[in-house]
């Protein structure tokens, strides 16, 4: 913006600046305070849209590979024969919870399992307790990253709006530098100012959209990887109950 309004005055005050209005145009005739919000906030666009990708191929995946194996798990055959399968390299949550509760099963089993019911009370308590903490550890995991997505669909827009104003501020010292207020003066320096908040709208907007829509499929697939824990609980309660 400078080197024009500096080009205009210098052939006589009387011409006004001619300024590229397009997007690249813009941005390299901000302010280098707008520039850099404007780098910022694009930067802050592609992590959100890799992180985007990301945890929709994840969650994808996730939701495969756990009906997989529930299909495996409900479908009557061995739970040792099952646990042999996914013990060495848990494919997705559920298999990992049920691989933490089966090996805390095995070696009780190995020690040799007491009559007692106080005995057999403990052991359940360490067998929920070791598959809560792997629920935790697996949520923990698919829940990386979401405070990006919520950083950014909330600051946004902010720091865009930082950088209009700061736009703003500098198209308004060179109107009093001038002493011209006609439109071909103002209307650039205001567009490039405004162009940080549009970027920044750009960024928040799939950030916001996004945060929203994995938070509540992450939500449902806790609640359904928690549900699983209960129903493994039962069965296992159960297999103690009837060798009692």
């Amino acid at each position: 913006m400078f080197p024009t309004l500096l080009q205009a005055a210098a052939l006589g005050g009387d011409v006004a600046p001619v300024h590229d209005m397009s997007a690249l145009g813009l941005f390299l005739q901000a302010d280098i305070v707008v520039k850099l919000v404007m780098l910022g906030l694009l930067a802050a666009s592609v992590w959100t849209w890799a992180i985007i990708f990301n945890k929709a191929t994840k969650l994808r995946r996730m939701k495969a590979a756990a009906a997989d194996f529930e299909e495996q798990f409900w479908s009557g055959g061995s739970l040792d024969q099952l646990y042999d399968q996914v013990a060495q390299a848990p494919a997705d949550p559920f298999s990992a919870v049920f691989a933490a509760g089966m090996r805390e099963w095995r070696h009780a089993n190995e020690r040799g399992l007491s009559s007692s019911g106080a005995m057999r009370a403990n052991l359940m308590q360490r067998m929920e307790r070791v598959m809560s903490v792997t629920v935790g550890r697996e949520m923990a995991d698919t829940e990386r990253y979401m405070t990006v997505l919520a950083s950014v669909g909330s600051a946004g827009p902010f720091v865009g709006l930082f950088g209009t104003v700061w736009g703003i501020m500098g198209a308004f010292t060179n109107i009093a530098a001038q002493q011209n207020t006609s439109l071909a003066v103002v209307a650039p320096g205001i567009a490039e100012a405004l162009f940080a908040t549009a970027i920044g709208l750009v960024a928040a907007i799939p950030a916001v959209l996004a945060y929203n829509y994995f938070s509540s499929e992450i939500g449902r697939f806790g609640d359904r990887l928690d549900s699983f824990v209960t129903e493994f609980s039962a069965i296992l309660q159960r297999h103690l109950e009837e060798r009692g």
